[in-house]
């Protein structure tokens, strides 16, 4: 029975109630942590993926912030997740636990947080993904695993120390067969005047054989602490109008509807890296504004529950056919460092 699980999850699928977070072993597995001070409006992002060439696993490594416009990636020859639980390791350049980060890309970005208090998603038979969390050799799966939580600890980003201390804690991890999607779209934002209240959404081309759909789910931890998900495609279907500057998303449920409008100026936008696992290297692919505007309203029936708005959102648009065409242009190289905002 084990060995069968084993072979199961190897595809990136896992049954009700188990586990998302332990690795799968597919070709990428990312791991994203956010941090959020609404007070001072810093916003601090930290990435790892973990990529299988033929060779063995090597990581893409990010470390960003806003408002400095501060970003430094690299690619790690040697990578690991852990396939018991939450665990991801990349030489002394990266490590991440359930309630500590640590990352140094140089003396200049570094950063070293504790997460207390957390806020962990509640136990489901289904994780982010939902029903679909349990499709053999989907090209993309999604788990939003901390819905808050708080800071204690600093991060060095270029000429300045931050005192994270406080700060409003989200992550998540996603995954699959073929690395990243054709193309994807991606939101979170806390920062609202309840500090309570998180919200999160992914979208994507989402395919296995024969299957290809395009799938938004949407994920709102209200402020009284229930967590709301929407996104299977027959009960509570959301539907997403994207660009590099605009996201409009609407979910609708039997009960439930959340309706949320982002906006964040591409001139703004850090380029984030996205990884070719089997190539070893990565390519510019995603902009990810992190200090975007966000408002969320949330109803039952007729009835508003809740409504927040956030000025230090992430909103995220990318594409490998983008990432290669602008590699191509570019001549990228495997890594980059101190990549500059988006000026486009």
């Amino acid at each position: 029975m084990s060995r069968l699980l084993d072979a199961y999850r190897a595809t990136g699928a896992d049954l009700p109630f188990g586990d998302p977070l332990a690795a799968h072993g597919v070709a990428m597995e990312g791991y994203f942590w956010r941090f959020t001070q609404p007070e001072s409006g810093r916003v601090v992002i930290a990435l790892c993926g973990i990529n299988r060439a033929a060779d063995g696993s090597w990581a893409t490594l990010g470390l960003a912030a806003h408002p400095s416009g501060f970003l430094r990636t690299a690619a790690h020859p040697v990578a690991a997740a852990d396939p018991h639980r939450l665990g991801v390791v990349a030489g002394e350049s990266f490590r991440g636990e359930p309630d500590r980060l640590r990352v140094d890309l140089g003396p200049d970005a570094r950063l070293d947080v504790r997460i207390t208090h957390p806020m962990p998603w509640p136990r489901r038979a289904f994780g982010g993904s939902g029903v679909l969390q349990t499709i053999p050799a989907l090209n993309q799966y999604w788990h939003p695993w901390l819905l808050g939580g708080r800071a204690e600890g600093t991060a060095v980003l270029g000429g300045e120390n931050w005192d994270l201390t406080g700060g409003q804690v989200y992550a998540e991890k996603s995954w699959g067969r073929g690395g990243f999607p054709d193309s994807w779209w991606w939101g979170q934002a806390q920062g609202f005047a309840d500090p309570a209240a998180c919200v999160a959404f992914g979208g994507a081309v989402v395919h296995a054989g024969a299957l290809r759909t395009e799938i938004t789910l949407i994920v709102v931890r209200l402020p009284d602490g229930r967590v709301l998900r929407l996104g299977d495609p027959v009960v509570s279907p959301v539907r997403a109008q994207v660009t590099d500057e605009h996201w409009t998303l609407r979910g609708r449920s039997p009960r439930w509807s959340v309706d949320i409008e982002g906006h964040g100026a591409i001139g703004d936008a850090h380029v984030l890296p996205v990884p070719l696992p089997a190539e070893r290297r990565n390519v510019p692919g995603a902009l990810e504004h992190l200090g975007a505007r966000m408002s969320v309203t949330v109803r039952r029936g007729h009835r508003t529950v809740w409504s927040g708005e956030s000025a230090v959102a992430a909103l995220e648009h990318g594409g490998l056919a983008r990432a290669r065409a602008e590699a191509d242009r570019r001549g990228a190289a495997p890594e980059a460092t101190d990549a500059p905002p988006c000026a486009r």
